[in-house]
């Protein structure tokens, strides 16, 4: 499986400015190419080389090999387009944001990224140095550095091209590396149902609480100080709110790997498979007051499923996802399904049976009972990619909206 390694770079300033000429000259290259793809109709790699690959090399100096890559990115570029535009992902034929994407030619950023091959880039592990193509010719010697893990990660399964990135003044290598898999587990124990949530960001079936009481803390002092710095609007408050634009996005996609690797290593200790709900269009469904809104919309709840679906397939370790309806409203126990089961967030009382539990945990007992069904019954490991839902189902008829809309009501008095 194909894994992305982030390397971080050190250049010398001298390095970085020669680096930095060259990512702006292929993003201005890549611009004029989408203007010519856009006007000439061509948006076909070897087709569109015709047209554009000479002027690359006379006009901007590149070398063949980042001429070739700045055509293949537009082309790359325009694939995406097309798919979002399929999949209706900016929005209806004929709206005002689906005419602003598809009726002018694709523009990109100074500092976007370029992709890198082995003739454009050299890795020395043992030293931790790269020798990096720029426009200024071949800087060699610039240091980079990463975690023991990424590293070791690098070193065995590096494969294929690497992105140069800038970001907020700092240099980065994305390296592709592929992973090799475990063989999958086709014969698990059981399974580990695991149950979605905002107060509480995962809760298992053998009764593992993951709470996040205190991280709905420190988003919602984020939001605030962000909120003041927009109404503020002075030079330093923006330049202070570009500096804190990414640490919330980090804090919560740590907090998610964090979490997932728990999960699967648990999973995998165990013998056992990890049951999700597929909460796809999850926010779509669930209508909140407005001051509930942004702490329903601030979770990656997708992220993290991606990251257990690959961790778990890099592991071995099974994943199914099953059918959200009505698993915080049924009975763990005795099966009843009445609304008035669940008491409160986070208690469930059963009408028929009298059984007491917490609700997340009695949720996550209903997840792992309809996978193990399923998987009983011959369904598929759905990891990496969860499978889409069935279209012909109508809003609203028992799919899961109590728990997330209860945990996002309950969030707000606990900060």
């Amino acid at each position: 499986m194909k894994l992305v390694v982030q390397v971080k770079l050190l250049p010398t300033p001298v390095q970085a400015a020669a680096l930095e000429a060259t990512l702006r000259a292929c993003n201005e290259a890549a611009t004029w190419v989408s203007g010519v793809a856009f006007e000439r109709g061509v948006k076909r790699n070897f087709a569109l080389r015709e047209h554009t690959y000479a002027e690359i090399k006379a006009r901007w100096g590149l070398g063949a090999q980042a001429a070739q890559h700045v055509i293949k990115k537009t082309c790359d570029a325009y694939a995406t387009l097309r798919a979002n535009l399929k999949a209706g992902n900016l929005g209806r034929p004929g709206s005002k944001r689906y005419r602003a994407a598809s009726e002018k030619p694709i523009s990109f950023r100074a500092e976007g990224a370029q992709p890198y091959d082995d003739r454009m880039l050299s890795w020395l592990m043992g030293e931790r140095r790269v020798s990096v193509w720029t426009l200024a010719g071949r800087v060699k010697d610039v240091a980079f550095t990463a975690s023991p893990e990424q590293l070791a990660t690098l070193a065995a399964c590096r494969r294929g091209e690497s992105d140069l990135v800038c970001r907020d003044g700092m240099w980065f290598l994305m390296a592709t590396c592929e992973v090799p898999e475990a063989p999958l587990n086709a014969d698990p124990v059981d399974f580990l149902g695991v149950d979605l949530g905002i107060v509480n960001i995962a809760t298992t079936s053998d009764g593992e609480i993951i709470a996040g009481r205190e991280l709905n803390r420190i988003r919602v002092r984020e939001r605030d100080l962000r909120a003041k710095l927009q109404r503020k609007n002075t030079p330093s408050a923006r330049r202070r709110a570009k500096k804190r634009r990414r640490k919330e996005a980090r804090r919560a996609k740590d907090i998610n790997h964090k979490i997932a690797k728990h999960l699967v290593a648990e999973a995998e200790r165990t013998g056992r498979g990890i049951a999700l709900e597929d909460l796809t269009g999850i926010r779509g469904r669930v209508r909140l007051r407005k001051p509930q809104r942004a702490t329903l919309h601030s979770w990656a709840f997708h992220q993290l499923g991606q990251f257990i679906a690959y961790k778990a397939r890099k592991a071995g370790v099974p994943v199914v996802h099953v059918d959200p309806a009505y698993t915080s409203r049924t009975c763990a126990e005795c099966g009843h399904i009445d609304r008035a089961n669940r008491v409160s967030r986070a208690r469930f009382a059963c009408r028929s049976c009298g059984f007491v539990d917490h609700a997340d945990r009695n949720g996550s007992r209903n997840i792992r009972a309809r996978a193990w069904e399923l998987w009983r019954c011959g369904a598929p490991s759905t990891a990496p990619v969860p499978p889409a839902r069935p279209s012909g189902r109508a809003r609203g008829t028992g799919r899961k909206r109590s728990i997330t809309a209860s945990d996002a009501r309950c969030a707000s008095p606990a900060i």
